[in-house]
């Protein structure tokens, strides 16, 4: 292997690791965990506010994880009152998922802290870099979505 491409890419997936030292998807943020809070932001996102809601099967294909978990985490926001499940009468089994009020404002306030914080970020690294930053994240996720699909081990 070419030395100036290993070092290069020993850099490159240091500065990766380095995020999972922030561990910002271990953090709550009011009160529910990252996943809880990216469940409630996939069902704002994706179910149509007039609309029935969302599937846990559809819910378990966006998120990219199976529909047991999915399931857990549906039970559990429920209990709490952020969810609300519908009832589909031609089938019993697909139980379409909505965000309550109390969900809607959970989301609302928790997605202001988000963007709140990245505007910092776009604040220290000016609206240029920030513009590459996003146009670079793209294609690195891009890159590794090919991979994936190409190689099962990857």
């Amino acid at each position: 292997m070419n030395d100036n491409v290993s070092g290069i890419s020993r850099r490159l997936m240091d500065s990766f690791l380095q995020f999972e030292r922030v561990q910002w998807r271990q953090r709550s943020l009011v009160g529910l965990k990252h996943s809880e809070l990216l469940i409630l932001y996939t069902i704002k996102c994706k179910a149509a506010p007039d609309g029935p809601g969302i599937k846990v099967s559809e819910l378990s294909e966006l998120l990219r994880v199976t529909s047991p978990t999915v399931t857990q985490f549906v039970k559990n926001l429920e209990s709490r009152g952020f969810i609300e499940r519908g009832r589909d009468h031609r089938d019993r089994r697909a139980c379409p998922i909505k965000l309550t009020e109390k969900g809607e404002a959970t989301i609302e306030k928790a997605l202001y802290h988000v963007l709140k914080s990245f505007d910092g970020l776009v604040e220290y690294l000016g609206k240029e870099d920030s513009s590459h930053l996003i146009l670079l994240l793209g294609k690195v996720s891009g890159f590794f979505d090919e991979m994936k699909r190409q190689s099962p081990l990857f």
